[in-house]
């Protein structure tokens, strides 16, 4: 199984964006982060709330109607018996329960094993991997790739991957524009820009798609979640980035495959 987070993605973004490899996942869903910054999506996900569609009563596209991945005693449970039983505190250590070998990356200061905090998101994996900064997507690939090749064609596998690229500064390696500044930070700056904001968010993402082809491929016939753990304000309402709950930080891509089969909504 490959769970993948694109970190700040608009949905809109997703949209706009040329992602031809990302979007052989399945179909873009329009759907609803439960929460509005990294560390309290990331902590709902490992619980089994995903992204969901909140006005859809379909299993997996909303985890309040059935969770793909499903854990034992953890509040209402939906009506999907199909969805993957997990028990443990969290999903990652289901997944360890079932035999899975669980291998995880996360590119945001929130993942960094080194903080008390950073701890609680990235300790349950077997192996996890923190790069130092936020656009380290190649680095990333390859540690995946080095701890797959490690396992044989029959050992499972749960593998999380947190992409930094599409959070602030929106930045890539090889990028033609600087690091810094950054074009949206928290409040009023001369320096927040919505169209910068707009142009490198899908510059970066666009670059993504391209990076993540092989991890994709290798997973096309299992089950994918990807999704965006929050979006960014550019300056609805007067707001700027995340960490404040907007329909503009609370609306992510969504999409999904399960053992193979892209995940569409069903006409109601």
């Amino acid at each position: 199984m490959l769970l993948i987070t694109l970190d700040s993605c608009r949905f809109d973004t997703f949209q706009r964006a040329r992602t031809p490899h990302l979007s052989q996942v399945g179909p873009v869903h329009k759907a609803q982060a439960p929460s509005y910054f990294t560390y309290g999506s990331h902590a709902a996900i490992w619980m089994g709330f995903t992204p969901g569609l909140t006005h859809s009563r379909q299993p997996w596209l909303n985890p309040k109607a059935g969770k793909l991945m499903r854990m034992a005693n953890a509040g209402f449970s939906g009506n999907d018996a199909d969805g993957i039983q997990l028990s443990g505190p969290n999903v990652i250590e289901g997944f360890r329960r079932l035999g899975y070998r669980t291998i995880g990356t996360g590119a945001v200061g929130w993942f960094d094993p080194g903080t008390e905090t950073g701890a609680v998101l990235s300790q349950p994996f077997d192996a996890f991997f923190y790069p130092g900064n936020t656009w380290s997507l190649r680095q990333q690939l390859e540690w995946i790739d080095q701890q797959l090749e490690i396992l044989t064609a029959s050992d499972p596998a749960f593998v999380f991957l947190n992409v930094g690229e599409t959070h602030v500064p929106y930045w890539h390696e090889d990028a033609d524009w600087p690091r810094e500044p950054s074009p949206c930070v928290p409040f009023d700056s001369p320096n927040n820009s919505r169209r910068h904001s707009r142009r490198q968010q899908r510059a970066c993402l666009e670059w993504v798609d391209q990076e993540l082809e092989r991890l994709l491929n290798r997973f096309a016939n299992e089950t994918v979640i990807l999704c965006a753990d929050h979006g960014d304000c550019w300056g609805e309402d007067g707001l700027w980035e995340h960490g404040i709950s907007h329909w503009a930080t609370l609306t992510v891509p969504l999409l999904m495959r399960v053992r193979g089969e892209p995940v569409r909504a069903r006409a109601k």
